[in-house]
């Protein structure tokens, strides 16, 4: 004997397939997606990596050196290398950028970009998703130390700059203060270059940045390449 299903029984049943289907290709979209997006992040270390005629500048940071939200020539790296290209200088800037980058991630990944190939210039700009999720400014603090401590053993002559961060005081202003404070700190004990604030001059700035407040525009960029570049130029000439 057949069963027999009632109109409203195979609606539900019609309805229960589809809203199956939408999230197992909500999931698979948002996996590839990811993918696409960690893809993005490695894809200049990969290209590069392969030129062996330049001095490498490798820029290890987060989404602010990797150019979240805009053309990689537009953020603050590329914009770096053409100044190098302007004066004639032999050298390549790297972006070893990873969007979502804390220092802990960062410490567990430095050993695998820094062997990859030599290096001259290790510009380290971390700390800034650390402040934004309230990490303890100790941990962020050795983590730091931790990470230029691992370059100057695989690369003794290497010269570090550091990319000073500062944070809205959301989670008060001894948290704020405590954690500016850090990188001073970690420049005067490492014996490294600092450069105060990345963010100088657009950081709080609307139009400067997009629409989440938090990463520039590519107007933006140029302000912190100039910024960059006011501390990483003499580097250069130092080691042409």
């Amino acid at each position: 004997m057949k069963a027999i299903m009632s109109k409203p029984s195979i609606m539900i049943n019609k309805l229960i397939t589809l809203s199956l289907i939408i999230f197992l290709f909500s999931c698979n979209t948002e996996i590839k997606q990811k993918e696409s997006e960690n893809r993005a992040d490695t894809t200049n270390i990969q290209e590069i990596t392969t030129n062996e005629d330049r001095k490498n500048i490798i820029f290890f940071g987060n989404s602010l050196t990797a150019g979240y939200g805009v053309d990689p020539s537009e953020a603050f790296t590329g914009r770096i290398q053409r100044k190098i290209d302007s004066l004639g200088l032999d050298y390549l800037a790297i972006n070893a950028g990873v969007s979502g980058e804390t220092t802990a991630s960062g410490l567990s990944r430095v050993e695998w970009v820094v062997k990859r190939q030599p290096v001259e210039i290790f510009v380290l700009e971390l700390g800034g998703n650390d402040g934004l999720r309230g990490i303890d400014p100790e941990e962020t603090e050795k983590n730091l130390k931790a990470i230029i401590d691992k370059v100057r053993i695989i690369h003794p002559d290497v010269e570090i700059l550091l990319a000073g961060m500062m944070i809205p005081p959301n989670m008060g202003s001894a948290y704020a203060s405590r954690f500016q404070a850090v990188f001073p700190r970690v420049a005067e004990e490492k014996n490294v270059e600092l450069i105060p604030f990345l963010l100088e001059d657009v950081g709080g700035v609307a139009k400067l940045n997009l629409p989440d407040g938090i990463h520039p525009t590519p107007e933006g960029h140029k302000i912190v390449s100039n910024t960059v570049w006011k501390f990483l130029r003499p580097m250069l000439q130092e080691n042409g």
